[in-house]
Protein backbone atom coordinates (compact mmCIF):
# COMPACT_ATOMS: atom_id res chain seq x y z
CA UNK A 1 0.00 0.00 0.00
CA UNK A 2 1.10 3.52 -0.72
CA UNK A 3 0.85 6.43 1.70
CA UNK A 4 -1.34 8.21 -0.83
CA UNK A 5 -3.84 5.33 -0.80
CA UNK A 6 -3.95 5.35 2.98
CA UNK A 7 -4.58 9.10 2.98
CA UNK A 8 -7.45 8.62 0.51
CA UNK A 9 -9.00 5.87 2.60
CA UNK A 10 -8.51 7.79 5.87
CA UNK A 11 -10.41 10.77 4.44
CA UNK A 12 -13.30 8.52 3.37
CA UNK A 13 -13.29 6.74 6.74
CA UNK A 14 -13.53 10.06 8.58
CA UNK A 15 -16.13 11.68 6.32
CA UNK A 16 -18.14 8.47 5.60
CA UNK A 17 -19.06 10.09 2.30
CA UNK A 18 -17.12 9.80 -0.96
CA UNK A 19 -18.15 13.26 -2.19
CA UNK A 20 -17.15 15.07 0.99
CA UNK A 21 -13.89 13.13 1.16
CA UNK A 22 -13.10 14.02 -2.46
CA UNK A 23 -13.76 17.71 -1.78
CA UNK A 24 -11.53 17.58 1.28
CA UNK A 25 -8.75 15.97 -0.78
CA UNK A 26 -9.17 18.45 -3.62
CA UNK A 27 -9.98 15.80 -6.22
CA UNK A 28 -12.96 14.57 -8.22
CA UNK A 29 -15.19 11.85 -6.82
CA UNK A 30 -14.75 9.17 -9.56
CA UNK A 31 -10.94 8.86 -9.20
CA UNK A 32 -11.33 8.58 -5.42
CA UNK A 33 -13.94 5.84 -5.77
CA UNK A 34 -11.68 3.95 -8.19
CA UNK A 35 -8.71 4.27 -5.83
CA UNK A 36 -10.70 2.78 -2.93
CA UNK A 37 -12.00 -0.05 -5.13
CA UNK A 38 -8.45 -0.78 -6.29
CA UNK A 39 -7.32 -0.92 -2.66
CA UNK A 40 -10.15 -3.34 -1.83
CA UNK A 41 -9.17 -5.63 -4.72
CA UNK A 42 -5.53 -5.61 -3.67
CA UNK A 43 -6.39 -6.48 -0.07
CA UNK A 44 -9.06 -8.97 -1.06
CA UNK A 45 -11.64 -7.56 1.39
CA UNK A 46 -14.49 -5.07 1.35
CA UNK A 47 -13.60 -1.92 3.25
CA UNK A 48 -16.83 0.01 2.73
CA UNK A 49 -20.54 -0.68 2.52
CA UNK A 50 -21.93 1.78 -0.01
CA UNK A 51 -25.42 3.26 -0.18
CA UNK A 52 -27.12 6.32 -1.66
CA UNK A 53 -26.72 8.11 1.68
CA UNK A 54 -23.00 7.53 1.99
CA UNK A 55 -20.75 4.74 3.19
CA UNK A 56 -20.13 2.77 6.38
CA UNK A 57 -17.00 0.90 7.37
CA UNK A 58 -16.92 -2.87 7.33
CA UNK A 59 -15.03 -4.60 10.19
CA UNK A 60 -12.01 -4.76 7.88
CA UNK A 61 -12.47 -1.07 7.08
CA UNK A 62 -12.51 -0.19 10.77
CA UNK A 63 -9.20 -2.00 11.26
CA UNK A 64 -7.60 -0.27 8.28
CA UNK A 65 -8.90 3.11 9.44
CA UNK A 66 -7.14 2.67 12.79
CA UNK A 67 -3.93 1.39 11.21
CA UNK A 68 -3.93 4.06 8.50
CA UNK A 69 -4.18 6.78 11.15
CA UNK A 70 -1.13 5.35 12.93
CA UNK A 71 0.88 5.14 9.71
CA UNK A 72 -0.03 8.64 8.55
CA UNK A 73 0.78 10.07 11.98
CA UNK A 74 4.14 8.30 11.92
CA UNK A 75 4.92 9.64 8.44
CA UNK A 76 3.99 13.18 9.49
CA UNK A 77 6.13 12.88 12.63
CA UNK A 78 9.09 11.52 10.65
CA UNK A 79 8.78 14.41 8.20
CA UNK A 80 8.70 16.96 11.02
CA UNK A 81 11.69 15.42 12.79
CA UNK A 82 13.72 15.18 9.59
CA UNK A 83 13.09 18.81 8.69
CA UNK A 84 13.98 19.96 12.18
CA UNK A 85 17.15 17.83 12.18
CA UNK A 86 18.26 19.53 8.97
CA UNK A 87 17.98 23.06 10.32
CA UNK A 88 21.09 25.20 10.26
CA UNK A 89 20.54 26.03 13.94
CA UNK A 90 19.76 22.68 15.63
CA UNK A 91 17.82 22.88 18.85
CA UNK A 92 16.16 20.57 21.36
CA UNK A 93 12.45 21.26 21.84
CA UNK A 94 11.20 20.44 25.35
CA UNK A 95 7.48 20.37 26.09
CA UNK A 96 6.08 20.81 29.59
CA UNK A 97 3.12 22.19 31.44
CA UNK A 98 3.71 25.15 33.80
CA UNK A 99 5.10 23.75 37.05
CA UNK A 100 5.38 20.27 35.55
CA UNK A 101 9.15 19.84 35.86
CA UNK A 102 9.29 18.86 39.53
CA UNK A 103 11.39 21.95 40.22
CA UNK A 104 14.32 20.50 38.25
CA UNK A 105 14.33 22.48 35.02
CA UNK A 106 16.35 25.54 36.14
CA UNK A 107 19.23 23.33 37.26
CA UNK A 108 18.94 21.16 34.14
CA UNK A 109 19.14 24.21 31.88
CA UNK A 110 22.10 25.51 33.85
CA UNK A 111 24.04 22.23 33.60
CA UNK A 112 23.13 21.10 30.07
CA UNK A 113 25.26 23.60 28.04
CA UNK A 114 28.42 22.13 29.54
CA UNK A 115 27.80 18.81 27.76
CA UNK A 116 29.72 18.50 24.46
CA UNK A 117 26.59 17.29 22.61
CA UNK A 118 24.36 20.09 23.91
CA UNK A 119 22.36 22.30 21.54
CA UNK A 120 20.10 25.26 22.14
CA UNK A 121 17.00 24.36 24.16
CA UNK A 122 13.57 25.66 23.15
CA UNK A 123 10.84 25.38 25.77
CA UNK A 124 7.21 24.88 24.78
CA UNK A 125 4.75 25.52 27.60
CA UNK A 126 1.49 23.77 26.84
CA UNK A 127 -1.54 22.05 28.31
CA UNK A 128 -1.60 18.65 29.96
CA UNK A 129 -2.93 16.82 26.91
CA UNK A 130 -0.59 18.58 24.47
CA UNK A 131 2.81 17.48 25.77
CA UNK A 132 2.76 13.84 24.65
CA UNK A 133 0.96 14.77 21.43
CA UNK A 134 3.73 17.21 20.47
CA UNK A 135 6.40 14.55 20.97
CA UNK A 136 4.43 11.94 19.01
CA UNK A 137 3.87 14.45 16.21
CA UNK A 138 7.59 15.26 15.97
CA UNK A 139 7.08 18.88 16.99
CA UNK A 140 8.90 18.37 20.30
CA UNK A 141 11.85 16.12 21.08
CA UNK A 142 11.11 15.36 24.71
CA UNK A 143 8.48 16.18 27.32
CA UNK A 144 8.08 16.24 31.07
CA UNK A 145 5.18 13.85 31.72
CA UNK A 146 3.58 12.42 34.83
CA UNK A 147 3.28 8.70 35.47
CA UNK A 148 0.89 6.92 36.00
CA UNK A 149 -1.48 9.60 34.69
CA UNK A 150 -0.18 9.53 31.12
CA UNK A 151 0.27 6.82 28.51
CA UNK A 152 3.97 6.16 27.90
CA UNK A 153 3.37 3.62 25.11
CA UNK A 154 5.93 4.13 22.35
CA UNK A 155 8.13 6.33 24.52
CA UNK A 156 11.50 5.86 26.10
CA UNK A 157 11.43 7.40 29.56
CA UNK A 158 13.62 8.43 32.48
CA UNK A 159 12.02 8.77 35.94
CA UNK A 160 13.24 11.90 37.68
CA UNK A 161 11.37 12.62 40.91
CA UNK A 162 8.33 11.28 42.73
CA UNK A 163 5.82 13.18 44.80
CA UNK A 164 2.72 12.44 46.82
CA UNK A 165 -0.89 13.30 46.06
CA UNK A 166 -3.24 16.04 47.19
CA UNK A 167 -7.00 16.36 47.00
CA UNK A 168 -8.15 19.63 45.46
CA UNK A 169 -11.43 20.70 47.05
CA UNK A 170 -13.38 23.96 47.50
CA UNK A 171 -12.31 26.08 50.48
CA UNK A 172 -15.68 25.40 52.12
CA UNK A 173 -15.52 21.62 51.66
CA UNK A 174 -15.95 19.55 54.88
CA UNK A 175 -12.48 18.02 54.34
CA UNK A 176 -10.71 21.29 53.55
CA UNK A 177 -9.49 21.80 57.11
CA UNK A 178 -8.00 18.34 57.56
CA UNK A 179 -4.24 17.80 57.86
CA UNK A 180 -4.62 14.82 55.52
CA UNK A 181 -7.33 12.62 54.07
CA UNK A 182 -7.64 9.13 52.64
CA UNK A 183 -9.16 8.10 49.34
CA UNK A 184 -12.03 6.49 51.27
CA UNK A 185 -12.85 9.91 52.77
CA UNK A 186 -13.17 11.36 49.28
CA UNK A 187 -15.23 8.44 48.02
CA UNK A 188 -17.66 8.68 50.95
CA UNK A 189 -19.10 11.88 49.50
CA UNK A 190 -21.45 12.20 46.54
CA UNK A 191 -18.96 14.03 44.31
CA UNK A 192 -17.00 12.08 41.63
CA UNK A 193 -13.24 11.77 42.04
CA UNK A 194 -10.89 12.56 39.16
CA UNK A 195 -9.04 10.80 37.52
CA UNK A 196 -10.97 7.69 38.53
CA UNK A 197 -14.13 9.37 37.23
CA UNK A 198 -14.31 11.65 34.17
CA UNK A 199 -10.74 10.87 33.13
CA UNK A 200 -11.60 12.25 29.69
CA UNK A 201 -11.31 15.78 31.14
CA UNK A 202 -7.69 16.87 30.74
CA UNK A 203 -7.85 20.67 30.74
CA UNK A 204 -6.63 21.95 34.15
CA UNK A 205 -8.83 25.06 34.00
CA UNK A 206 -11.91 22.94 33.36
CA UNK A 207 -11.02 20.59 36.20
CA UNK A 208 -10.53 23.42 38.67
CA UNK A 209 -13.77 25.07 37.60
CA UNK A 210 -15.66 21.83 38.24
CA UNK A 211 -14.00 21.59 41.66
CA UNK A 212 -15.01 25.19 42.48
CA UNK A 213 -18.60 24.39 41.48
CA UNK A 214 -18.67 21.39 43.79
CA UNK A 215 -19.03 18.92 40.90
CA UNK A 216 -15.68 17.15 41.21
CA UNK A 217 -12.86 16.35 43.62
CA UNK A 218 -9.46 16.16 41.94
CA UNK A 219 -6.58 14.00 43.16
CA UNK A 220 -3.40 15.48 41.71
CA UNK A 221 0.36 15.62 42.32
CA UNK A 222 1.58 17.78 45.22
CA UNK A 223 3.03 20.31 42.79
CA UNK A 224 -0.50 21.18 41.68
CA UNK A 225 -0.76 23.17 44.89
CA UNK A 226 1.35 25.91 43.32
CA UNK A 227 -1.21 26.45 40.57
CA UNK A 228 -4.64 26.16 42.21
CA UNK A 229 -7.03 29.09 42.56
CA UNK A 230 -7.44 30.96 45.83
CA UNK A 231 -10.93 29.57 46.35
CA UNK A 232 -9.59 26.01 46.37
CA UNK A 233 -7.60 24.04 48.95
CA UNK A 234 -5.10 21.19 48.57
CA UNK A 235 -5.20 18.50 51.25
CA UNK A 236 -2.54 15.74 51.32
CA UNK A 237 -3.91 12.28 50.52
CA UNK A 238 -2.21 9.74 52.79
CA UNK A 239 -2.86 6.73 50.55
CA UNK A 240 -2.92 8.57 47.22
CA UNK A 241 -0.94 7.15 44.32
CA UNK A 242 2.59 8.56 44.01
CA UNK A 243 3.25 10.58 40.88
CA UNK A 244 6.57 10.37 39.07
CA UNK A 245 7.83 13.17 36.86
CA UNK A 246 9.46 11.50 33.85
CA UNK A 247 11.20 12.65 30.72
CA UNK A 248 9.65 10.93 27.70
CA UNK A 249 10.85 10.78 24.09
CA UNK A 250 10.16 8.58 21.03
CA UNK A 251 11.70 5.18 21.76
CA UNK A 252 13.32 5.10 18.31
CA UNK A 253 15.09 8.47 18.84
CA UNK A 254 18.88 8.43 18.42
CA UNK A 255 19.72 12.10 18.96
CA UNK A 256 22.96 12.72 20.84
CA UNK A 257 21.67 16.09 21.99
CA UNK A 258 18.58 14.40 23.42
CA UNK A 259 20.66 11.72 25.13
CA UNK A 260 22.81 14.44 26.69
CA UNK A 261 19.71 16.25 27.97
CA UNK A 262 18.32 13.06 29.52
CA UNK A 263 21.65 12.25 31.21
CA UNK A 264 21.88 15.79 32.53
CA UNK A 265 18.32 15.66 33.87
CA UNK A 266 18.96 12.31 35.58
CA UNK A 267 22.09 13.66 37.25
CA UNK A 268 20.29 16.81 38.43
CA UNK A 269 17.40 14.74 39.80
CA UNK A 270 19.83 12.47 41.65
CA UNK A 271 21.52 15.52 43.14
CA UNK A 272 18.21 16.89 44.35
CA UNK A 273 17.33 13.53 45.87
CA UNK A 274 20.68 13.30 47.69
CA UNK A 275 20.22 16.85 49.00
CA UNK A 276 16.78 16.00 50.38
CA UNK A 277 18.07 13.04 52.39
Amino acid sequence: METRELAYFAAVAEELHIGRAAARLGMAQPPLSRAIQKLERRLGVRLLERSSRGVTLTPAGEVLAREAAKVLDAVAAATARTRRAGRADPRLVVALKPGGDGGLLPDILAAYPAHPDAVEVELVLCGVAERARLVRAGTADVAFLHSPYEDLTGFGSEPLVSEGSVAVVPAGHPLAGRERVRLADLDAGPVPRWPRDHSEITDPAALLQLVALGRLVVVAPESAGELVRRDLVCVPVADGPPTTVVLAWPEEARSRALAAFVRTAAAVAKGHGDADR
